[in-house]
């Protein structure tokens, strides 16, 4: 169904790397134009006369949609809805609506590889047959780094929405004993306050949003109470573990490895304490956990629902209701 309105895609190349099928999302609009990026100088010529935009992580403000009084949906092809400001949208009338639960199964895929790849060392000996190690060797096998299991280990999950019970049922197919922690000023009953859960769990995986209350959820003292040659993943938002405190955690040994999919600031245009290649057993991967083409393209078909639902006069996955 074509629905007559003008729509905006800002920001196409952070979704789409050609790979994807947009054909149903553009005959939904009388006029569709997509742009691969967009800088803050051309958002406001490219919004002009536009009734919807789809931006990823292109800034709408306030300014932005005070001077554009025509539009009337926000469609944000992500969950995160820190580049919208939604008290101005719901003053002005213009709903805002993100995308949700896309990315589970590739989010969740990603943080047990991750563990796998701390607790087997895989990047210590693919880099020793690179270097020849295994060449060298007097014996069939090079077993120079410890090599542990994941069966009989304890995993600690804080955030335990969809994604965060999504990755507890793969760590029990492993064999894991999962354990979930309350987040502070969300404590439930069955689940452990953090000070609790850390001194019992071997891995601790963060699925929870960025909030003044998680902002560095895990610091210097929470890492502390973890067991010595434990495991730390982020999934979840960079601004959850104190990068500094982390990386003088594994240079002291008191963790045995790290992994994290997300930065305070990304992209770390500026460097980043993590990206510091003498961090011991270290795996920093390019917030590219979510990015697969299934998920993607669960992304594009939710940004087509909203619009559908929108027009209909029930718009689905309202964040400024």
């Amino acid at each position: 169904m074509q629905h007559e309105l003008s729509t905006v895609f800002l920001d196409r190349a952070t979704l789409d790397l050609g790979d994807l099928d947009l054909t149903a999302l553009e005959q939904a609009c009388a006029s569709f134009t997509s742009y691969p990026r967009t800088s803050p100088q051309q958002t406001a010529e490219r919004l002009a006369g536009r009734q919807v935009v789809i931006t990823n992580k292109v800034v709408i403000d306030r300014a932005m949609m005070q001077a554009n009084p025509q539009l009337k949906l926000i469609l944000i092809a992500a969950t995160g809805t820190n580049n919208v400001d939604l008290q101005a949208a719901r003053e002005l009338g213009i709903v805002v609506c993100n995308c949700q639960a896309y990315g589970t199964p590739a989010v969740a895929q990603h943080t047990l590889m991750l563990m796998l790849v701390l607790i087997t060392r895989f990047e210590s000996y693919r880099q020793a047959v690179r270097d020849g190690a295994w060449q060298r060797s007097q014996q069939f096998c090079l077993l120079d780094y410890p090599i542990g299991e994941l069966a009989g280990r304890t995993l600690g999950i804080l955030g335990y929405g969809e994604l965060g019970q999504a990755v507890g049922r793969l760590a029990e197919a492993f064999g894991m004993n999962v354990l979930v922690g309350s987040l502070p000023g969300r404590e439930r009953s069955g689940r452990s306050a953090i000070t609790d859960l850390l001194p019992q769990i071997d891995v601790l995986s963060l699925h929870c949003p960025l909030t003044e209350q998680t902002r560095d959820l895990i610091g210097e003292a929470e890492l502390a109470l973890m067991k010595p040659g434990s495991l730390l993943i982020n999934t979840g938002r960079g601004g959850l573990v104190n990068e500094k405190a982390l990386a003088a955690a594994l240079r002291d040994g008191q963790l045995a490895g790290a992994a994290c999919d997300v930065l305070t600031v990304e992209p770390p245009v500026n460097g980043n304490p993590l990206l510091d290649n003498s961090i011991p057993n270290l795996v920093v991967t390019p917030h590219s956990a979510w990015g697969s083409r299934e998920a993607r393209q669960r992304i594009v078909g939710q940004l087509e629902a909203n619009l559908h639902s929108f027009v209909s006069g029930r718009p689905q996955r309202q964040v400024n209701p």
